[in-house]
Order: structure tokens, then C-alpha cells, then sequence
């Protein structure tokens, strides 16, 4: 295995992360003077997130199962090409309902190319410190809060929503296409897979079908981990930056409150993952569920900007550790031949219990004139997430459970 070349698949699936997360996630900070400008609702608005969500909810399997058959390379080129021309379009947008189409199904389903096909590429690149190199990649994801969400807030201070959109989506163009160039295919794909002695449906591990993996409760178990882990912070994630503005917080200082999240999540994600090496992603996952429950239930007992930032950083380590465990449980499990499908399909679950929070949120502050349910409510959404991943069981050593190659 190059062991050289691995670490740039590491760098480049990060910087992609980073642009498309950022990009999309550029709406939080555009939220309420886009609601300013053109009279649209909080709640229309944050409903073109939670179409992005769905967008990417129904296109991870899809782009997965071609990055399995093709490559990541192909994938990853594709959706940022997509992504950097519907940025374009939708700051062009002239109503509502045309906004949420052009920056919900297109951004959304471009977004997704990046993360399933890349995280699937990364776990066959390593056969050891797998839980720490899917974390860094994960972690240049989470260099968007600290990157591109004050560059919107800059922009959009600066220019009007439109302009700053625009600029948002030349340099997507210009940053993504020449990095996903860089993207190969992992050795791991190429080489006879080990296996135990028998697959989950007794046959040889390398034998199970993709129909039989997605049946498997190992598989459900998770897919429905993730959705509730996501709807955990989904909407604490979208809506803390208007939160903050509305106990009194200027914009630019609110938005320093996500990147304050974002940098947590980076020092979270290296963590998380050299704990999952060292004591077991699983182990490490369940303890971190538990943790980020009570974590967003914080958000309710704080108002001023230290008590933010306090919350912020607690919620940004925990929440950003435990997403990468997934992809690295699914490889423990699963063979790699069918990585971008089953990864998939966990972002798939992911991208749903996100949709969840802008659109909730967005009513709860309509309809309550204050966000504090909406914490509340994701504690709840949190615990069940804990309880859900308590009973995930691997396959037996000899049934299934894969050595990497």
C-alpha cells in the first residue's frame, strides 16, 4: 500500500469537505438578511436547508453505489461541478419556492458526492490508524465553520446575499475541481478481501451481497444511530447563530460563536479518533452520544457570548468526534467492494435527521418566539440516539467480520 499517497486522499477528501459543507452551510449566516431583503419567512428559508438535507439524503446511496462501481475520482469531479453552478443559480434566485429548489435538491445532492465516495476511499487506504485518518478528513470538514462561515458573514456584510452567494460558488469551482483531480482509488479495492469463515447469511464474507448487508441489523442499527445523532444537532447547528442574535449578539460575534464550534470540532474529530483506535470506535461512539445529549441541552441556560462560546465548544468536540465512528464501524463490518453504498446509506439516515432541525426550528421561533423547545426537544432526540447505539452487536469474528486488506 503507498503509504505516502494515502495521506494526500486524507488532505483532498478534507479541503472538499471543507468548500461543500462550507458552502452549503453558508445559509445560516445568510438566514435572517436574506429574510430582511426579500420578506421572505425564517421558516421558508430554513426549509431550503432541510430540502438540501433531504436532496442529500436521497442522493448519498446513489452517489456511493457509483463510486463504488466507478471510483471516487469520477464522483467527487461530478458533484463539484454541480455544486459550484447551483450556488450560482440560486443566488440568482427571483421567489421563494424557486430558491429552495435551486439551493435545496441541487446544492444538496451535490454536497453529497463529497462525503460517502471520499470517507469510502479513506477507509481503503488504511489498514491501520483507520479511525484517525477518517477523522482528519472529517476534520477538514469541520474546517468550514472556521473558514468559509466567516467569509460568508465578511461577504455578507460587505456586498447583498446575491453578490455574496455568487462568490461563494466561484470559489467552490475554483478550489474543488483541481483538488478532486487529486483522488484515487484505493489499493483496498483491487486486492482479494480476508474474511472470517462465514458471511452474516452464511456464506464467505467476501459473498455478502450489498441486499444482504442493508437487511442486516448490524446495518439498520446504525442507519438509525445516525439519523437520530444527527437529528440531535441538527438544529442546534443551523439555528444558535440566529439564537445568539436574538438575546442581543451582533451578527459578526454570533458567527464567531460557530467558528468557535468548528475549531472544538476540530480538536474533537483527532480525538475522537485516536480514542476509537486506542479503546474501539463503538465503545467510543455510545460514550459520545450520551455526551452531546446533554450538551446541546445546555444551550438553554446561556445568553451572553461567553456562555456561548462555553457550549459551542463542548457541543462542537463531542458532536464532530462521533460522526466519523460510523464509517469506521461499517468497514469493521462490511467489505470494502461495497463501502460507498453502505456509507451511503448511513449519510442517507444522517442527511434526514438533519432536515429535521432548520425546518423545526424555524417554526418553534415563529410560532414561540424563542428557540429554548428546540434544545429541549434535542436533548430527548439525543438520548434516544445513546439508547439506539447501546444495542448495535458486530458480526461474530467468524461470521462476516472483515480483516482490511
Amino acid at each position: 500500500m503507498n503509504h505516502s499517497y494515502r495521506w494526500v486522499i486524507v488532505a483532498a477528501g478534507g479541503v472538499l469537505g471543507c468548500v461543500a459543507i462550507g458552502a452549503m452551510f453558508s445559509l445560516p449566516v445568510f438566514l435572517l438578511p436574506m429574510s430582511r431583503e426579500t420578506g421572505w419567512s425564517v421558516t421558508g428559508i430554513s426549509t431550503a436547508m432541510t430540502i438540501g438535507f433531504l436532496a442529500m439524503a436521497g442522493a448519498s446511496m446513489v452517489w456511493g453505489n457509483l463510486s463504488d462501481r466507478f471510483g471516487a475520482r469520477p464522483v467527487v469531479l461530478a458533484g463539484s461541478v454541480i455544486l459550484s453552478g447551483s450556488l450560482a443559480l440560486a443566488s440568482q434566485a427571483s421567489s421563494l419556492i424557486q430558491f429552495q429548489l435551486l439551493f435545496g435538491l441541487l446544492v444538496g445532492a451535490a454536497t453529497a458526492a463529497v462525503f460517502a465516495p471520499m470517507m469510502a476511499c479513506v477507509t481503503g487506504w488504511f489498514d491501520t490508524r483507520r479511525s484517525l485518518a477518517v477523522s482528519l478528513v472529517s476534520a477538514g470538514m469541520g474546517m468550514a465553520p472556521m473558514t468559509m462561515a466567516p467569509l460568508a458573514a465578511w461577504l455578507v456584510s460587505v456586498y447583498d446575499w446575491r453578490t455574496s452567494m455568487l462568490i461563494i460558488a466561484c470559489i467552490a469551482a475554483i478550489v474543488m475541481i483541481p483538488t478532486a483531480l487529486l483522488v484515487r482509488r484505493p489499493p483496498a479495492a483491487d486486492e482479494p478481501e480476508m474474511t472470517g469463515e462465514a458471511g452474516p447469511q452464511a456464506g464467505p464474507g467476501s459473498a455478502m451481497t450489498v441486499r444482504q448487508a442493508i437487511r442486516s441489523p448490524q446495518f439498520i442499527t446504525l442507519l438509525v444511530a445516525n439519523f437520530f445523532c444527527c437529528a440531535t444537532h441538527s438544529g442546534p447547528i443551523f439555528h444558535t447563530v440566529s439564537y445568539a442574535v436574538t438575546c442581543g449578539i451582533p451578527m459578526i460575534a454570533a458567527v464567531s460563536i460557530y467558528s468557535v464550534e468548528g475549531l472544538a470540532g476540530m480538536f474533537g474529530r483527532i480525538g475522537f479518533g485516536v480514542m476509537g483506535d486506542r479503546f474501539g470506535a463503538q465503545r467510543v461512539l455510545v460514550a459520545g452520544l450520551f455526551a452531546q445529549a446533554f450538551g446541546v441541552l445546555a444551550y438553554v441556560f446561556v445568553s451572553q457570548l461567553g456562555g456561548f462560546y462555553a457550549v459551542a465548544a463542548l457541543v462542537g468536540f463531542i458532536y464532530a468526534g462521533v460522526m466519523p465512528l460510523y464509517a469506521v464501524i461499517l468497514r469493521e463490518n462490511f467489505p470494502m467492494r461495497m463501502m460507498g453504498t453502505v456509507i451511503g446509506g448511513t449519510a442517507m439516515a444522517g442527511s434526514l435527521g438533519m432536515s429535521t432541525g432548520p425546518l423545526v426550528g424555524g417554526l418553534i421561533y415563529d410560532n414561540l418566539d424563542g428557540y429554548a423547545w428546540l434544545y429541549i426537544g434535542s436533548w430527548g432526540i439525543g438520548l434516544a440516539a445513546f439508547l439506539i447505539a447501546i444495542m448495535f452487536r458486530p458480526f461474530p469474528k467468524a461470521e462476516g467480520r472483515l480483516v482490511a486488506a
